[in-house]
């Protein structure tokens, strides 16, 4: 197990090496191109391979302990230590993140995005992978600020080299916003194993605290607090995320999405909330605050961009969701309630495979009509996607329902255990503020499913495809094989919640606990 996990986090990077290698002459396949996307295929197949042996062998009976775990020193002189291991928290998102980057490597190599050599290509999305799977496994903040940097200048190129209109301004908006706020992160994080007198995320969890004092909390908890804010991202520091979308490749707003925004949230539980408790209760109200308002700005947005002659943007619209359905992951921490905090990790859960299913099907309709403007799309008729390719239509309405929380699939039980948990706040912290940001909370549900419903109308409804209409083509295989297992675990967390919930709860509990349960 120790083995595996460390083989998952640095794999990609050995396979990122190779890809940059000429291809030995078997197995170049029809061209040096083919064989470096097979490549990639292959190396991200073998990571989600290991990550999937990682989940069986996992004891699913102790999931709050933390198992498979590394442990080597690294630099001596300021206790830095090579220190990875997985909980009930943690093993979800790093599986989450093996199976969306070999989809995303599995639909390149039929679907490559234009740009430059896919040699490039496939080196920086096992970077990426390498990266974002480390963030999920390190239990040293120092190693944690490095893993969490790591995944930035993969992402600027993705979208900087393959990406469309208005790319290069785009990525850099990304990486400015997000290195500025790792620069403060930074700060707080060193501020922390200073004072603490170690970069141990699992002693420092344990003493929950009790070693740092309450002015040193605060200002960790504002400084860090503000880093992952902006990669998670939280309103009104999430200006960069619908430019980076719009302009990324579909791979690289799956991944996005899917992967990166975990990042902050997930910095936001395993530090903020066992680490510095006392900071966190300051700062909870003003945090939900921000959560509820994000998820009405976000839900507002995307009416604007549905509305006919709005000329919106399919791909911009969903990345607004984005903003939207983070808040409440934000609100669910904000808590601080084993409630909130596991409907927090389910709904990250519940958006990394919804959205990087929607991501996948608007870069379809794009690829397919050259555009993603919702009048286009829409068409002149009044949309008719159920007529010209019923299966892509139909996919693209599942995963609109799914999205605006329908009982029965994934993006419903996160919502609603965040709402539960701001219903009845931890102690310490103001009922009658958390239960008025429950009401807003319950409203944005309301604009989320009316901005979605009306997507659905205009682009997937109406009378079958007009005479001279040129038909489309409908979902191919290649998009079958990558789109399938986002629906069928959409569907399975839905009904089954209990699969999550069994593996997070016991290791929430402990983590509020710091480590006394």
């Amino acid at each position: 197990m120790q083995f595996l996990l460390a083989f998952t986090v640095v794999g990609p990077l050995i396979g990122a090496a190779a890809a940059l290698l000429p291809a030995p002459p078997g197995l170049k396949g029809k061209s040096p191109d083919q064989a470096v996307l097979r490549h990639g295929v292959t190396v991200t197949g073998v990571i989600l391979l290991a990550a999937i042996v990682l989940a069986l062998g996992f004891d699913h009976d102790h999931p709050s302990r933390m198992q498979a775990t590394t442990d080597i020193s690294w630099i001596p002189a300021l206790d830095v230590r090579i220190h990875l291991g997985i909980d009930g928290i943690s093993l979800p998102l790093l599986v989450m993140t093996a199976l969306l980057t070999f989809l995303c490597a599995l639909y390149s190599y039929f679907k490559m995005p234009a740009g430059p050599s896919p040699k490039a290509f496939v080196a920086l999305l096992l970077v990426l992978e390498s990266g974002t799977l480390a963030t999920f496994a390190v239990l040293d903040l120092v190693l944690f600020f490095l893993a969490f940097e790591m995944v930035l200048i993969p992402m600027y190129f993705l979208i900087a080299r393959w990406g469309g209109e208005g790319r290069q301004a785009a990525a850099w908006k990304f990486i400015l916003y997000t290195l500025l706020g790792s620069v403060v992160m930074l700060l707080g994080l060193l501020l922390i194993g200073v004072q603490a007198g170690t970069f141990d995320m699992l002693a420092l969890a344990s003493d929950n605290g009790r070693g740092l004092s309450t002015t040193v909390q605060v200002t960790a908890v504002l400084a860090i607090g503000l880093g992952l804010a902006v990669k998670t991202p939280m309103w009104p520091l999430h200006s960069w995320l619908p430019d980076a979308h719009t302009a990324a490749p579909t791979v690289g707003s799956v991944l996005l999405a899917g992967v990166l925004l975990k990042m902050g949230t997930y910095g936001f539980v395993r530090i903020l909330l066992p680490i510095a408790p006392d900071g966190m209760r300051t700062f909870a109200p003003y945090l939900a605050a921000f959560a509820v308002a994000g998820i009405v700005y976000g839900s507002l947005a995307c009416l604007a961009l549905a509305r006919p002659g709005a000329k919106g943007d399919l791909k911009r619209l969903i990345a607004y969701s984005s903003v939207g359905h983070m808040g409440f992951v934000l609100l669910g921490i904000a808590t601080m309630t084993p409630t909130g905090v596991n409907g927090a990790l389910f709904a990250n859960i519940a958006h990394g495979l919804v959205t990087g299913l929607l991501f996948f099907l608007v870069g379809a309709l794009k690829d397919r009509y050259g555009t993603a403007d919702l009048d286009t799309l829409a068409g002149a008729t009044g949309a008719a996607l159920y007529g010209r390719a019923p299966r892509l239509g139909a996919l693209l309405a599942f995963a609109a329902v799914a999205s605006l929380g329908l009982p029965g699939l994934a993006g419903f039980w996160g919502e609603m255990l965040a709402l539960f948990g701001a219903f009845e706040p931890a102690p310490g912290l103001s009922r009658p503020a958390f239960l008025t940001f429950t009401a807003i909370g319950a409203f944005g549900t309301l604009l989320t499913a009316a901005y979605l419903l009306v997507v659905v109308r205009r682009v997937c409804m109406g009378g079958p495809r007009p005479a001279g209409e040129t038909a489309i083509a409908d979902v191919q295989g290649y998009e079958f094989a990558a789109w399938t297992p986002l629906v069928a675990l959409t569907v399975l967390a839905g009904l089954w919640p209990a699969v999550l919930l069994g593996l997070t709860d016991p290791a929430v509990q402990q983590l509020l606990a710091g480590g006394t349960r």
